[in-house]
């Protein structure tokens, strides 16, 4: 399914999950595994949280009525689940359990300008408005990408004390439209998914960039596994880009840029490894709209896709375009 010069080989998985009667995740905005290699799909449908084992047995779910607008999800090695309601400007911690440890935001959106439906991001501005995804470095501290209704990255100590903020809204570098998902790996960097400029942009702890790669389709996710490789879930060009007069979207691929969906694997330093997706996104095994993504400790791949926002499930109904995919390593 997908393959480089260092022999990543993925087979998709189909039918893997066994959610219970009646019930359909709608789109699936995040997932993230634990320590004990259950699966944790963060949904817009009526049961925002639904916990699997790794062969797809139904465990458990929880989250009901709290969220505005899920939009992603991060494990800590301790299993600390942390959720970001975009919508309701917060990030929550919880247990795996489903209990509340803690909260940051108070729901109310930070003045940037940005007015949905009117106007788009004009000035950047503290915690949050619209906050997009979160991710813990090694030593506690939460990094958090302020996307939608902002423009900026904020670190915050393990005691949750803010300790700085980077970013404004532009296409310059260091500037930023619509960072969309984050990640921080063993040495510090935090590479930040900067979506609608159509790049990843690496930064230090203290928000010096240090690196932009400009080869990816308009990332929405970012995940580092354990052997230091990082895995980009792009959202391409093919849905998702409609223009609305709050987000300055990109309409068009950049020159040499495949409008496909995709997800691609490189090494920290940029080197592409290996990608998965094709051309017709209602195949299993490639994509419509890849929103979320995680590998487990196992080395599988785990993909979630927006398939309702982006507008795909109106365009391809009666049929219910596939949201969640599961990608089975196999070595090489």
């Amino acid at each position: 399914m997908a393959t480089g010069s260092h022999r990543l080989e993925y087979e998709v998985v189909e039918s893997w999950e066994r959610l219970p009667e009646g019930w359909a995740f709608t789109e699936v905005v995040g997932v993230a595994v634990d320590s004990r290699d259950n699966v944790f799909v963060f949904c817009r449908g009526a049961h925002p949280v639904v916990v699997f084992d790794r062969d797809g047995r139904f465990l458990d779910a929880w989250g009901h009525g709290r969220f505005v607008r899920p939009h992603g999800i991060f494990i800590s090695a301790d299993d600390r689940v942390f959720l970001v309601d975009d919508q309701g400007h917060s990030v929550y911690e919880f247990a795996s359990d489903g209990t509340l440890k803690s909260r940051l935001g108070d729901g109310q959106p930070s003045d940037t300008g940005y007015v949905p439906g009117q106007s788009p991001v004009a000035r950047a501005a503290g915690p949050f408005n619209n906050v997009t995804n979160v991710a813990l470095a090694p030593d506690g501290e939460i990094y958090i990408a302020d996307g939608y209704g902002n423009a900026r990255v904020h670190r915050f100590a393990a005691d949750r004390t803010l300790v700085a903020s980077w970013g404004e809204p532009g296409s310059g570098p260091g500037q930023f439209n619509l960072p969309h998902g984050i990640a921080v790996d063993r040495s510090g960097r935090v590479y930040v998914a900067d979506r609608e400029n159509s790049r990843v942009q690496i930064f230090s702890r203290d928000g010096t960039l240090q690196e932009i790669w400009d080869w990816v389709n308009r990332p929405c996710d970012l995940f580092i596994d354990g052997d230091e490789r990082v895995y980009i879930a792009e959202l391409g060009f093919l849905f998702g880009n409609q223009p609305v007069p709050h987000l300055r979207l990109m309409q068009t691929p950049p020159p040499g840029h495949a409008p496909i969906a995709r997800v691609s694997i490189c090494t920290p330093d940029g080197e592409l490894i290996g990608r998965i997706g094709g051309e017709n996104p209602l195949l299993p095994g490639n994509f419509i709209a890849p929103h979320g993504l995680w590998v487990s400790p196992r080395g599988d791949l785990y993909v979630g896709e927006v398939v309702v926002a982006v507008g795909a499930a109106r365009r391809f109904a009666p049929l219910t375009p596939h949201c969640f995919q599961k990608f089975q390593r196999r070595s090489g």
